[in-house]
C-alpha cells in the first residue's frame, strides 16, 4: 500500500510557519489533504492543580504528548482514522472535546517542534523550516496576542523575554539543522512557497496520487 506522504513544517513563534503551511494546503484544495497541528497534542493536565498548571511552558519539549502524536501519525499512515484531542488553554489542559480525522494523501504537520523529536523526524518525508528574524516574530506575536488573545503588551513582552526567546534558542533553533528546505519570511516568501508545492506534486505523481 502507498504511504501517504508526510510534511513538517516548522519554526519560532511568529515565524509565519502556520502561513506556509495554509498556502501549501491551499495548493492543494480539492486533493486529498489534512493539517495536523502539534498545538492540539499538549498534555493533559487535569490531574494537576489548576495554580500549577498556570506555570506550564508551552514552549519546552517536555509540553507536549509526542507519544500520542506519533500513535495518531502512524495511524493515518496506515489509513487510519484518528480521534484528535483539543486544548483547552483557558483550563490549562486537555478538552473533553475531540475532532475525528480521516487518514489523506498528504498529511501537514506543523508546530514549533515537530522537528525536534527523532521519532516524528523519521515519519516525515519533506522538513521545512520557516526562518524570520527574530525582531518580526516578536512584532507578530505582539499583534497576534494583543488583539487575538485579549494580551496586555507588558504580559507578551514579559513572556517573551522570560520563556518565548530563551526557548526558542534552547529547542527550536537548533532544529534547523534537520529541516531538508529553510524558508526565508515565512508566508512572503512566495517562490520558495511555488518550489515547495512543485515538489510535493513530483513526489505525489511519483506515488500516482495525482
Amino acid at each position: 500500500m502507498r504511504k501517504p506522504v508526510v510534511i513538517g513544517v516548522t519554526g519560532g513563534s511568529g515565524s509565519g510557519k502556520t502561513s506556509v503551511t495554509k498556502a501549501i494546503y491551499d495548493s492543494f484544495k480539492g486533493h486529498s489533504i489534512l493539517m495536523l497541528e502539534q498545538d492540539y497534542y499538549y498534555k493533559d493536565q487535569s490531574d494537576v492543580p489548576f495554580e500549577e498548571r498556570l506555570k506550564t511552558n508551552y514552549d519546552h519539549p517536555l509540553a507536549f504528548d509526542n507519544d500520542l502524536l506519533i500513535d495518531h501519525l502512524e495511524k493515518l499512515l496506515r489509513y487510519e482514522p484518528i480521534e484528535k484531542p483539543v486544548y483547552d488553554y483557558s483550563l490549562h489542559t486537555r478538552s473533553k472535546e475531540i475532532i475525528s480525522v480521516d487518514p489523506k494523501n498528504v498529511i501537514i504537520l506543523e508546530g514549533i517542534l515537530v522537528l525536534e523529536d527523532e521519532r516524528l523526524r523519521n515519519l516525515m518525508d519533506i522538513k521545512l523550516y520557516v526562518d524570520t528574524d527574530a525582531d518580526l516574530r516578536i512584532i507578530r506575536r505582539l499583534s497576534r496576542d494583543i488583539k487575538e488573545r485579549g494580551r496586555t503588551l507588558d504580559s507578551v513582552i514579559d513572556q517573551y523575554v522570560n520563556v518565548v526567546r530563551p526557548m526558542h534558542n534552547q529547542f527550536i533553533e537548533p532544529t534547523k539543522r534537520y529541516a531538508d528546505v529553510i524558508i526565508p519570511e515565512g508566508g512572503q516568501n512566495h517562490v520558495a512557497i511555488d518550489l515547495m508545492v512543485t515538489k510535493i506534486q513530483t513526489i505525489l505523481e511519483q506515488k500516482s496520487f495525482l
